[in-house]
């Protein structure tokens, strides 16, 4: 079965409500693909916003996080409960600057892409290398250990889209080739096959880390790439050519 193209756009900490509405806007404007999957993610207090002025039908609306409880004293969190009051239906998960920065570990990050499937959010799971890792020859060892331990505590992979994210291409304008890419993306799909079996083939792996509307032709052909998380090209008019890359 073919699995549906995918054009995540993360926000990160950017954005207000003027700017948000302009590139929402600009896509209700776009004659996108009807057989294309997008998913906005902006900052939390502009959720609402996002879902409300989205007009297209192929567009959904996803956070940037949430927390693995339901409601309780957890000052400053979201838990999926509020995201599914708002209308959002993904939420990015292991993204490594959570993962820097905050300090969330593997399990960390697995427990909560257990708790917001079972809450029914679908999880964009965000894995990948920093450039040391990757000199040292260690890309799909990291990858390896990021998805075992999910796969050590989620058997149903349905809801689950795998975002292959180098670090040392995040935000540096550096990007991982077309050919690169494919190789890790098929071998991240050949472990997975040994862990969650033949719905392997039915997970979409995107690609990201400086994919903008520049570069994202080359990876047409790429059997394994299944689409793009986006970061800052999400913010521009070239968001709605990146979606439309496989036309």
């Amino acid at each position: 079965m073919a699995r549906t193209f995918f054009v995540g756009g993360n926000f990160k900490m950017n954005g207000s409500k003027e700017s948000i509405s302009t590139i929402v806007q600009n896509l209700n404007k776009a004659d996108l693909p009807s057989n294309v999957e997008v998913v906005l993610c902006p900052p939390y207090p502009y959720l609402a916003q996002v879902v409300a002025e989205n007009k297209q039908p192929t567009v959904k609306v996803g956070a940037q996080n949430c927390y693995l409880k339901a409601s309780g004293a957890y000052t400053g969190e979201v838990s999926p409960e509020f995201l599914k009051d708002l209308g959002v239906g993904y939420v990015v998960l292991g993204h490594s600057e959570r993962r820097q920065y905050f300090k969330e570990s593997d399990e960390f990050v697995a427990d909560k892409v257990k708790f917001a499937l079972s809450e029914g959010l679908k999880v964009i799971l965000c894995i990948g290398e920093t450039f040391e890792e990757k000199k040292a020859g260690k890309t799909i060892d990291v990858c390896k250990r990021e998805l075992s331990a999910v796969a050590e505590k989620v058997k149903d992979w349905t809801n689950i889209v795998v975002a292959y994210e180098p670090i040392w291409a995040i935000g540096t304008g550096l990007a991982a080739t077309a050919a690169d890419a494919e190789e890790v993306h098929a071998d991240i799909r050949k472990y997975l096959s040994t862990v969650i079996g033949a719905q392997a083939e039915e997970v979409r792996i995107l690609y990201g880390g400086s994919a903008k509307a520049s570069n994202v032709g080359g990876f047409r052909d790429k059997k394994n790439v299944d689409g793009f998380l986006v970061g800052g090209a999400s913010l521009k008019p070239e968001f709605a050519d990146i979606i439309k890359s496989r036309q």
